[in-house]
Parts: C-alpha cells; structure tokens; sequence
C-alpha cells in the first residue's frame, strides 16, 4: 500500500521544490529580519517567532540561484532540519509556495548522476506532480554540521 507522503510546495525561480509537511511548522509572510554580522551569504539573519530566535536562509542562495527582489508572494517557511543530530528549527526564504500535496508516484528518482562533481547533497530525490519535475531538498544534507552553527533553536525550546 502506498504511503502517501505530503509535501509543501515551493517555487524558487521557475523550479519547484518540496519538503515534507511533517517537517513545517509554519508558513510566514515575508517579515523583517535582523541581520548577523560574518554570516555566510546564504544566513539572511533571526526572526522571531514565538519570543524565539529563529536563523533565515536565504534558499536562492543556498541552492547557487541568483538574487531577486522580493514580492507580495515571498515566504518564510519555519520548519525543522536534522542538523548534527538534532532537530533545529530554521526558517527557508521561498519566492513562493504553492500547496501541500502528494507527489504522483510515492517513488522519488534518485539525484543525477552525470559524471561530474556537484551539490547533490541538497537533493533527497526527483518527483512528479502533474507531470512536471518536483525536486525534493534533503534538509539533512543541505545543512551538515559544519555548515551553520551549532547553537540554532532546538525544536524543543519552540514548545
């Protein structure tokens, strides 16, 4: 029997993105951000959310993707990544998001391979939604250890 997992949709650019619902706690309206002086490009800043501090990533940055304005559709979604073992609760900058929804097939194509080094550690598989592509972030890989520092919000200070 097939498990049906959902995902919230995303669009970066003219991509779309998923990641899983189960991973989202919320979905903001673009709000100000306090910015960290040294962050890496890609760390946008804080946000508070619930009286706590929660790290911004800019996702067009992260993925190598060029910078745009915002707009009225420009989302933060606050969600939770497996990060040196523990789940972190950070925010993922989104031009966009569309639903949450199933994939047409469960089975996720695997990143890939052709011949050539690249970051497809930020990438758990390609799906299908309406018989276009859906490529599914690998939260877990796109944020490794020694990329973001170990002191983000644990999901169990959010309660």
């Amino acid at each position: 029997m097939a498990t049906n997992v959902q995902y919230v949709t995303l669009g970066i650019d003219k991509e779309t993105f998923a990641v899983p619902v189960v991973r989202v706690q919320e979905i903001l309206e673009l709000t100000p951000v306090a910015r960290l002086p040294h962050a890496p490009p890609y760390l946008l800043g804080m946000i508070d959310v619930r009286s706590q501090g929660v790290p911004v990533i800019d996702l067009r940055a992260k993925l190598g993707l060029g910078a745009i304005e915002d707009t009225l559709d420009t989302r933060i979604i606050v969600l939770t990544a497996e990060i040196g073992g523990k789940d972190m609760v950070l925010g993922l900058k989104a031009d966009r998001v569309f639903e949450v929804t199933g994939l047409d097939d469960d089975k996720l194509e695997p990143p890939p391979e052709i011949g050539v080094r690249w970051h497809s550690d930020t990438i758990e598989g390609v799906g299908r939604r309406s018989g276009k592509f859906v490529t599914v972030l690998d939260l877990t890989g796109m944020f490794a250890v020694g990329d973001l520092s170990a002191d983000l919000v644990p999901v169990d200070s959010l309660a």
